[in-house]
């Protein structure tokens, strides 16, 4: 089957609190610089804010759904998401509870990405999960999110998360509850997002790697008999812009390696979008062929910089691709 895409493609920036690298001095969260970001990204035209998700990472990162809480309250305008909120670390009631909750501060626009994670298998120990149920418990906790979404007193039998009759009051703003996008690369993930998802998120793939994606997940989608009048497809890209690909690449290399406390230079060459605003506009173009329509954008490198690379990129990128 062929998926029922958007027509437009639209733009959002990743992280609302200030990340520490390259650092200089001790993080701090600081609500008045997080403020004027809001306001900054507002103000140039841009779709959406996102906001990641650990309980335990390698550096600083603050709650995802109480940041979101807050920061739906600095703009009426944007759409908020999670991009990827790691579901499987805890139980989905409680979830649903607070994401029904938190779309009805959004105004119902409201994005709901989750995924497995893994890559940090402590923060699975730490919270009493075995990382090898990852996958199950999405799924099963996927089921549960609508379940409680849907109105009126339900029941769940799964092997995770079984609870007798109750009744989630009051629902999301959004019939049904907000759009689940789904996040991974792995098979599994993939079929996830063709049968149980509403849209799927990827993350350091090339254009080849989501198109092939979009295959496996129509192919599922089609296998389930899913019936669906539009399917959401974002793409979290690490952005650079310079004066040449070299200089974009150090710049993204120094921040993504103290990131993910590993080398990360030629994942960067690989993943990355970097140098000049034509090289920058040609890549996203290609994201677009493979199927991206919401470019959640991780401006990447020093963080007194960002404000200038999220400008430059309204002004100077986005003309680029007919985005007014």
């Amino acid at each position: 089957m062929t998926l029922p895409l958007e027509n437009i493609m639209k733009f959002g920036v990743q992280t609302i609190y200030r990340r520490t690298e390259p650092a200089v001095g001790p993080w701090t969260p600081d609500t008045e610089d997080a403020r004027r970001l809001i306001r900054l990204v507002d103000n140039l035209g841009y779709d959406s804010m996102w906001v990641g998700d650990h309980v335990a990472f390698t550096i600083p990162i603050l709650e995802s759904i109480t940041q979101l809480s807050w920061a739906c309250g600095q703009s009426e305008r944007l759409t908020f998401g999670t991009g990827i909120y790691l579901l499987p670390l805890r139980h989905p009631t409680p979830v649903a509870k607070a994401i029904s909750t938190l779309d009805h501060l959004c105004g119902g626009k409201l994005i709901f990405g989750v995924g497995v994670g893994g890559e940090f298998p402590n923060e699975f120990e730490a919270c009493g999960i075995p990382v090898n149920e990852r996958g199950a418990r999405l799924n099963e906790g996927i089921a549960v999110l609508r379940k409680l979404w849907h109105g009126g007193k339900v029941s769940n039998d799964g092997k995770f998360y079984p609870f007798p009759d109750i009744e989630l009051l009051p629902t999301p703003l959004q019939k049904g509850g907000p759009p689940i996008w789904c996040g991974g690369r792995s098979e599994g993930a993939l079929a996830r997002a063709g049968k149980l998802c509403d849209g799927y998120i990827s993350y350091v793939v090339t254009p080849e790697m989501f198109s092939d994606s979009m295959e496996k997940i129509s192919a599922a989608a089609e296998a389930a008999g899913r019936d669906m009048e539009a399917y959401g497809t974002g793409h979290l890209l690490f952005l650079r812009i310079d004066d040449s690909y070299e200089k974009a690449l150090d710049a993204a290399t120094e921040a993504l390696s103290v990131r993910y406390a590993m080398d990360f230079r030629r994942p960067a060459q690989k993943y990355c979008a970097l140098g000049p605003p034509a090289d920058i506009a040609a890549k996203i173009e290609a994201f677009k062929a493979a199927g991206v329509r919401h470019f959640v954008l991780d401006f990447v490198g020093p963080y007194e910089q960002r404000d200038q690379q999220i400008t430059r990129f309204a002004k100077e990128v986005r003309p680029l691709l007919g985005v007014a």
